[in-house]
């Protein structure tokens, strides 16, 4: 018996995954739809498998719990809310200008790559309210009772205290009298599995942004603007800015479709884990530190409006910058 040649046999499974995959740039998604699942993860009765992803929205009221397991929740474009292990996480509110959830029990961390001043994004956990004001890394641990910065900016109301937290501090919830950040051991948090979790994630999800980002190069068709994209390859949304290049807080870069064609591009001094990092594409690791690019080109490459150089193009950012809009598509 002839077997079928292995190009056969590729462009079979091409196929296959062509004719099942939901469309390009279809659906909507709003804060509260869940992203990403592994192991054990419910919703109230119900159980969640990889065929949730997409479709589940936890509604305010409704809480996501995991056993031995992980979760991935959308907020607003740009920011992602992930849960650990046996932790509970409720959404309060899913408004795209009033974002809040309240992390019940466990471990969960916020990823910001992109925050505008009409963005209200609040954690609840233990009585305690933080903000996060700044694009960075935020983690929760409501069985520790700390709020945790690795990067970025956060104010976290609690009785009658407004504390700020900054970059690489922790703030102990459970300490009487006045609370008070302090310093934590960087490196020991990263190597925790929520860290390295979160780190992997961002690290895909950066990878699905430029696979997506080329269908719509140029503001090419099916361009709506900034939001969330679905990508039927990583079986998930991805989130695409409106303009430029912005950056996670892992270093990782995010592409609008006018700038997609300049992809791998590293940015300005960013590293890994807030340390040396390196840039995964296309199957390959390309490792800082990172080549020149060329500035010319690069604002030469859209009709967009001025950028922050001060020359016609888009702005590069890294992270934040004006309103890009808010669209979420699939």
């Amino acid at each position: 018996m002839r077997l079928p040649s292995l190009k056969a046999l590729s462009f079979s499974f091409l196929l296959a995954a062509v004719l099942t995959a939901p469309a390009w740039g279809a659906d909507t998604a709003l804060p509260g739809t869940l992203n990403y699942i592994e192991g054990q993860a419910s919703v109230g009765d119900q159980t969640l498998t990889s065929k949730s992803i997409g479709s589940v929205e936890l509604q305010p009221g409704q809480s996501l719990s995991t056993g031995n397991g992980k979760a991935e929740i959308l907020l607003t474009p740009g920011v992602f809310l992930r849960v650990g292990d046996n932790s509970t996480v409720k959404m309060v509110s899913s408004n795209l200008t009033n974002t809040e959830a309240d992390l019940v029990k466990g471990q969960a961390t916020v990823e910001v790559a992109e925050i505008h001043p009409y963005n209200m994004l609040r954690i609840g956990e233990n009585g305690a309210t933080t903000q996060m004001m700044k694009n960075g890394f935020y983690a929760f641990d409501a069985d520790h009772d700390q709020v945790r910065v690795l990067k970025g900016e956060a104010y976290v109301q609690y009785d009658d205290q407004n504390v700020q937290v900054k970059g690489e501090r922790v703030l102990d919830l459970s300490t009487s009298g006045r609370l008070k950040t302090t310093k934590f051991d960087k490196n020991v948090y990263e190597s925790s599995d929520l860290y390295r979790f979160s780190y992997l994630r961002s690290q895909y999800l950066a990878e699905a942004n430029v696979d997506v980002a080329r269908n719509y190069y140029a503001g090419g068709p099916g361009w709506y603007g900034a939001g969330w994209y679905w990508n039927p390859w990583f079986a998930g949304y991805t989130w695409i800015p409106g303009d430029g290049i912005l950056y996670s807080p892992f270093g990782w870069g995010f592409y609008s479709p006018w700038y997609v064609g300049y992809a791998p591009y590293y940015g300005f001094g960013y590293r890994r884990g807030f340390g040396y990092y390196e840039h995964y594409y296309s199957g390959r690791v390309l490792a800082a530190p990172a080549p020149r690019m060329n500035m010319g080109r690069a604002f030469a490459a859209s009709p967009q409006a001025r950028g922050s150089f001060g020359v016609a193009g888009p702005a590069f950012h890294g992270g934040g910058g004006g309103f890009h809009g808010g669209g979420v598509h699939r």
